[in-house]
């Protein structure tokens, strides 16, 4: 384990030079000093306290600071400003409570959550602050609370505890001053991490020794950087330098280690974990975006028809109005018809207002809150492999769910299952791991070696065979295998060995060469000691090649017992052989055979090498290489240079090939997917050939496509001409008509083309280029390519964006697509942390999409289709009111009517349409992939959607209206009494709007539950019951100013001839509706439509889906997971179900229905390529 440490050099000015006793920094932090044991020295910076608070809220601040967030939404400013309308005697035509009790419930619902949400997280920092941890305070140990831990404390750890701060290790009770961490809260990997002490500190284990101890540290200031530390620790009149290797960093678990004792650098809020604890980007739904566009249009709207009733009542007043200033003039401050005007039009504005009622935000987040509960409670997307149930872990994205196009997925652990096992191997130019008999049990390596992993599958005996008789070659092989890694070794009894390895490859290897007899059993920093056939040799580590992604290897010196210096080098093949001596040529030949072998058969492969070194080859290679390690600048490309130089004229030993399994229901699940008409494409770090072979294994790629075109371009210029080429092919193709038997085209595209491809001057053909294929795959990508691909399409393409992965580096691809998923797999659990849904297999992804999400848009759009409905219906009734009411800003309504319409009467039925209602059954939705297309297309809720829905509320109210004017205008009671009154005519047309909604939800409604049932008769029961308590003589007696239609229900519910122009308002405003829908139904049928006219009739057959292998070779498969680091740590001490003739069928059916047809139209405008203008069909 390394920390870098440069030679004690005298330092004229120690620790205590005045120089060094700056003022504190008055505004930006350049640089940190701490002094060890001394409070009142490192009080002047005004460090950060160790108090973390990550609530928002307290007792006294939460009702202001809530509201003005809450009054930061344009629509709760919008109602304040029209419950401040209605507080103005002279222009409010409704009283207060007809806006506060409506708004008074949102902000209280809204305030509610929140507080609810800031109460946990008060809970968890006073879990967190009030922890216990041992400090130096002054001399002895005491127990401290984390909020009381200042900088510049030395604090004591002992084994499985937290770490309280971000820490400077001084000294641990392990030898060579090691200790182990698990890291999982900063970067989500479960895999112990190894850090070292300061050297010159180590020494000192105990309290007595550190009380006594008073180094400064001078470090760089706070920061996010998790893998980055660079400080000087002064001491003595020594300096040492400090890197990431000597911090233990607050989230970490200190693992199997005693004790140790750290200096407290950075407190709370400057420590690393809390740097990175930002906000995540704020995601909005395309539907949210639409909604805001549409109550600005019917804003809009509402202020023409306030205009409209203006300059009507301008109008009545001068011409009509005038004839009546004798006895009945206007009231002050109103002089002139003009100001009547300007009065009336605000009047207007509080009426109608309800357009757009408050209701409806509240009522999106309840129906987005009950899509989040079913997701995470379908055991369908529970694995029952590692107990994981789905969890949507936000609500605000359910409906983009159903309108997904473009999927971007990682591959290892999200495709594959990242759980690797050592499949074949060349050993000497001979290949073993091939299995001749499907029925041959595995070898049981038990009785050859004790210390052999029971799990360990391997079939070809005659590997273990060339073991047994001593083939060198092989015991080399394996040699190698079981000393060239950075695996750590625990064994907790004797011969129970339990290996912590950094990456699945590497355990896989290592396991490997166990059961072969070459078993690692453990290591110190200078040493690593093997049980070769039950014989026990160590080895001394003279030094570790470190892997990274540029080497793409890795290497290990070591000497033998024998005093023999040797190196053992593994890597990937096209790095490698270039390093091999020139007699290994032949051997290159039938082990390249080999690797091309197995990386068509999707294994992942890596070259093994080794060199026999003399003293003096050692000694002058460890110079230079001691000169590289400690250079103060440029260290990384000195060290790569002398990595280079030894490892030359290798010989070559064999290769190793890996099988990462794909995950269960992966081709299910991209077959079902690519018949929704969702591209997706791969994103990964593994090697080309790897890739390409796993997208034949999971059916991403087919023998049926037309062709798949790589681009492997070096240079700007390379890459544009291969993108070029590649867009004239398929252009030429699909304007020649050719594509009647070539169905799809993919793209393959390598890291180091990508990274020119997306420069801004290519990027357009790069978009061109790929989003005409089918299936993209994008090779030795970086996490932040992963990125910038997404941003490509969200950047130029309408469509909606999900990127799936299961690593801490595909966390910048989930946050920057529309969804991101996290995969609960191998890698930790730092994409789950970063997702907006997650679960445990990539398989849930179709139920997720094609079920719930599909299911959640739909719900959403006939919610919002429904709602703006029911509140035109509503409100224009008051508009055409205005025409015979002198324009007087009188109600319609019932003032109570009008405060319950939104909250009561038709709240329920609707909530209960956009929670439980579906078109289809899920396993439907499942069988016909076709259906999820109008999400795509967004064709459920649009702009021509908003106008139908607010034509028929307008519809509506005209009937409601005019109808009820015209039958009571002429009508009489049975006491020959005129019906032709204010409070009757309100009576008549509110029950009529009442039965009419209900009855229109109930056509709307496609699945009934006991649910909707009850909300919507309920509803409509709690009308009739409320309308005749309201109007009753008890509640008029006890206030007669608020209740003034007492008796109107009870008499005008009575008259035969107002059921009577009940009925035919409702049968006037419904049958056109039913006679449209069944027209539509038989002329132009949804996909839907057909799927539930072919359950009624038939049921479908299913059949075994049958897929086609694909054969052929690829070149090399290296991949290799790894980081580096790991090895400068140890040398320094530091230690599928579908019917496939069903889908093809029913995709040909309606392969040219009106769906395809908006498709065409949606790409029409599909840029033209360079060069291709004047191209004529072949």
């Amino acid at each position: 384990i390394h920390c870098r440490h440069e030679r004690m050099i005298p330092w004229p000015q120690a620790a205590h030079n005045p120089n060094l006793h700056l003022d504190p920094p008055l505004k930006k932090e350049e640089e940190r000093r701490v002094r060890a044991n001394d409070r009142e020295y490192n009080e002047r910076f005004q460090y950060a306290s160790n108090c973390i608070v990550t609530s928002k809220y307290n007792v006294l601040t939460f009702l202001p600071v809530n509201l003005f967030e809450q009054f930061q939404e344009v629509a709760n400013t919008y109602f304040l400003f029209l419950l401040i309308l209605q507080l103005i005697p002279q222009i409010s035509s409704l009283p207060w409570f007809t806006t506060i009790v409506p708004l008074a419930l949102v902000l209280s619902i809204t305030a509610v959550k929140d507080a609810t949400d800031d109460y946990f997280r008060h809970k968890s920092d006073n879990q967190v602050n009030n922890r216990q941890s041992q400090v130096l305070i002054p001399g002895s140990l005491q127990n401290e609370k984390w909020m009381n831990v200042r900088v510049g404390d030395i604090i004591k750890l002992e084994n499985n505890q937290f770490v309280a701060a971000d820490l400077l290790l001084l000294s641990s009770s392990e030898p060579h001053g090691l200790c182990y961490i698990e890291t999982a809260e900063l970067d989500g990997e479960t895999n112990m991490k190894v850090r070292q002490s300061v050297p010159v500190t180590s020494a000192l284990g105990d309290s007595n020794n550190l009380a006594t101890f008073d180094g400064e540290v001078v470090c760089e200031p706070p920061n996010n950087k998790l893998d980055r530390f660079s400080g000087t620790l002064y001491w003595r009149d020594c300096k040492c330098v400090l890197t990431n290797q000597n911090m233990l960093l607050r989230g970490c678990v200190l693992r199997n280690t005693e004790a140790c004792y750290g200096l407290v650098i950075f407190a709370g809020p400057d420590t690393k974990l809390m740097q990175n604890s930002g906000r995540t980007k704020f995601k909005r739904t395309s539907i949210d975006c639409l909604m805001n566009t549409l109550v600005l249009w019917i804003f809009c709207f509402l202020v023409c028809m306030g205009v409209i009733l203006a300059v009507g009542n301008a109008v009545w007043e001068k011409e009509v109005g005038s004839l009546f200033q004798s006895y009945l003039p206007w009231d002050p401050p109103v002089d002139n018809f003009m100001f009547s005007a300007f009065l009336s039009f605000w009047s207007y504005i509080i009426i109608l207002n309800t357009v757009v009622p408050i209701s409806l935000y509240v009522s999106v987040e309840v129906i987005r809150l009950g899509h989040s509960y079913f997701i995470n409670w379908d055991r369908q997307m529970f694995c029952s492999q590692c107990l994981t149930a789905a969890e949507a872990r936000t609500t605000t994205l359910n409906e983009e769910l159903g309108q997904v196009e473009y999927i971007f997925s990682d591959k290892t652990g999200t495709l594959t299952q990242n759980i690797m096992s050592f499949n074949k191997c060349s050993i000497n130019g001979q290949v073993y791991g091939e299995i001749t008999d499907p029925l041959e049990p595995k070898l049981d390596f038990t009785a050859f070696n004790p210390l052999a992993d029971p799990e360990f599958c391997f079939y070809d005996a005659g590997l273990l065979e060339s073991v047994k008789v001593g083939e060198p070659r092989t015991h080399d092989f394996f040699r190698l295998l079981s000393l060239c890694h950075t695996v750590m070794s625990e064994e907790k009894s004797e011969g129970e060995l339990l290996y912590k390895a950094q990456s699945p490859d590497e355990g896989a290897l290592v396991t490997a060469a166990r059961n072969f007899g070459f078993v690692f059993r453990s290591r110190t920093p200078g040493t690593i000691t093997v049980s070769e056939l039950g014989r026990p040799v160590t080895y001394s580590l003279l030094a570790i090649l470190d892997f990274n992604n540029i080497r793409k290897r890795m290497s290990v010196i070591v000497r033998d017992p024998q005093g023999r210096i040797r190196l053992y080098c593994k890597g990937a093949d096209t790095l490698l052989m270039e390093r091999l001596h020139a007699g290994s040529q032949d051997l290159m030949n039938v082990t390249s055979d080999h690797l091309n072998e197995f990386a068509g058969d999707g294994l992942r492969t890596l070259a093994l090498a080794s060199r026999e070194l003399t003293e003096e080859q050692w000694e002058d290679w460890a110079e230079s290489h001691r000169a590289a390690d400690t250079a103060a600048d440029l260290r990384e490309e000195r060290l790569a240079a002398a990595y280079e130089q030894i490892e030359q004229h290798m010989t070559l030993l064999g290769a190793t090939a890996i099988e990462d399994k794909l995950q269960e229901g992966v081709p299910e699940t991209i077959a079902i997917l690519s018949l929704a008409n969702i591209k997706i494409w791969v994103l990964t770090g593994d090697k080309q050939e790897t890739a390409v072979n796993i997208g034949y294994s999971c059916k991403m790629l087919t023998d049926d496509m037309g062709e798949v075109f790589i681009v492997n371009g070096h240079t700007v210029q390379s890459v544009r001409q291969e993108l070029r080429s590649v867009y004239l092919t398929l252009y030429f193709i699909v304007h020649a008509c050719l594509t009647l038997w070539i169905t799809a085209f993919a793209l393959v595209i390598s890291g180091h083309s990508l990274a020119h491809a997306l420069e801004a001057d290519m990027e357009a053909e790069l978009l061109m280029t790929a989003c005409a294929c089918k299936a993209v795959i994008c090779c030795r990508v970086t996490p932040m390519q992963k990125a910038l691909v997404v941003e490509l399409i969200k950047k130029h393409k309408k469509a909606v964006t999900l990127a799936i992965g299961d690593g801490a580096n595909d966390v910048s691809m989930i946050k920057s697509a529309h969804i991101g998923v996290g995969i609960s797999g191998q890698e930790g659990i730092q994409a789950v942390l970063a997702s907006d849904y997650s679960f445990a297999q990539f398989r849930f992804l179709q139920r997720l999409l094609l079920v719930h999400g599909r299911w959640s848009y739909l719900r959403m759009c006939r919610f919002l289709c429904y709602f703006f409905y029911k509140n035109f219906a509503f409100t224009m009734v008051h508009f055409w009111f205005g025409f015979f009411c002198g324009f007087s800003a009188q109600t319609v309504y019932d003032q109570y009517f009008i405060t319950l319409y939104n909250i009561l009467y038709t709240s329920l039925p609707v909530l209960a349409m956009g929670i439980f209602d579906q078109d289809v059954p899920d396993r439907r939705s499942l069988e016909y992939p076709k259906l999820y297309e109008p999400g795509q297309l967004n064709l459920l809720f649009n702009k021509r959607e908003f106008f139908i829905c607010i034509s028929q509320g307008i519809y509506t109210s005209l009937v409601l209206f005019f109808v009820p004017y015209a039958v009571l205008s002429h009508a009489s009671q049975d006491t020959a009494e005129p019906l032709a009154d204010y409070q009757t005519f309100a009576v008549t047309t509110a029950t009529a709007l009442v039965i009419v909604v209900s009855v229109q939800i109930a056509l709307d409604t496609g699945y009934w539950t006991i649910i909707n049932h009850v909300f919507v008769w309920g509803s409509l029961g709690l009308f009739f019951s409320i309308m005749l308590a309201m109007h009753s003589q008890t509640l008029f007696s006890s206030s007669p100013n608020q209740f003034h239609f007492v008796g109107s229900a009870q008499s005008t519910l009575l008259q035969p001839v107002v059921w009577l122009t009940i009925a035919l308002a409702t049968v006037i405003c419904i049958v056109p509706v039913l006679a449209f829908r069944f027209l539509k139904l038989d002329l132009k049928p949804q996909l839907s439509d057909t799927v539930r006219y072919t359950q009624l009739v038939r049921q479908k057959k299913r059949k075994a889906v049958c897929f086609r292998a694909r054969g052929g070779s690829r070149r090399s498969g290296y991949a290799f997971a790894h980081q580096e680091g790991f090895g400068e740590l140890i040398t320094s001490g530091k230690n599928m179900r579908l019917s496939s003739l069903a889908l093809a069928s029913f995709a040909s059916r309606h392969s040219s229905s009106w769906i395809d047809t908006l498709r065409k139209k949606k790409h029409s405008h599909a840029p033209t390529p360079p060069g291709a203008a004047s191209a004529k069909p072949l």
